[in-house]
């Protein structure tokens, strides 16, 4: 579940280890590209911390960051 926090949507994965985390990090750059729109990210181990906000309107939450945040959560189920 995406939370809206400081002007960020955030959401926190968990995966069984390091290559399903990362596999599933290059399947969302290949989704960002798809959308013109680039997540701040951190991963450890078998965790990643998606950060969404749209730089370009001043760094808020936007349609643009719904429509991708919606998008990883249908590639995520």
């Amino acid at each position: 579940m995406w939370k809206e926090q400081n002007n960020q949507l955030i959401r926190k994965f968990e995966f069984n280890d390091f290559t399903e985390a990362f596999a599933f990090m290059t399947r969302v750059a290949f989704l960002a590209e798809k959308h013109n729109h680039h997540p701040e990210w951190t991963n450890v181990y078998n965790r990643v911390e998606i950060r969404l906000s749209t730089h370009d309107a001043g760094n808020v939450v936007t349609d643009k960051d719904r429509r991708l945040a919606e998008d990883i959560d249908r590639m995520f189920s």
